[in-house]
Formats: C-alpha cells, structure tokens, sequence
C-alpha cells in the first residue's frame, strides 16, 4: 500500500479473488476522510477475475464509502472513487 496525495494505491498482484476483496474492503473501510480515491493494480491478463469481483462487490451502492468505480490509466488498473 502506498498513500499519495489523497490516493491510496494497493497491488493486488499474486492474490487470490478472496483475499484481494478482503484487502480492499479493509482498506476502504480504513481510509480517512483526506482518502478520495483508492487505485487497485490488479494486473490486466490474471487480474481480470480480481478486477469483475471488485466491480461486482463495490458497484450498485454496496459499500456506502465507494462513490464510483473507474477505469485506471490502463486495464491492469481498476480506481474507486470514495464519498
């Protein structure tokens, strides 16, 4: 993890679906109000399984934190956008 100017940044590489999601759940549940972003480098060929949980986890208002998930700079690279 690595925290920049307001973004939280989590390398997800090397874990399985499980433990990604329980990573980043934690992590958004820990960021402070100063976190309004959090950017997930999951990996664009094997992080794709980890990248459709984390849209299917974190979308439709699921986690009352997350405003918003969006593509990153590239495909191995998925950001939410926190409230």
């Amino acid at each position: 993890m690595n925290l920049t100017s307001g973004i939280i940044e989590i390398d997800l590489h090397g874990l399985r679906v499980e433990e990604a999601i329980k990573k980043v759940k934690s992590e958004v549940r820990k960021a402070s109000g100063s976190v309004y972003k959090i950017r997930l480098i999951h990996g664009y060929h094997g992080g794709t399984r980890i990248r459709e949980a984390i849209e299917d986890e974190f979308s439709y208002g699921r986690e009352e934190k997350v405003k918003s998930i969006v593509p990153g700079s590239n495909p191995g690279i998925t950001e939410l956008v926190l409230r």
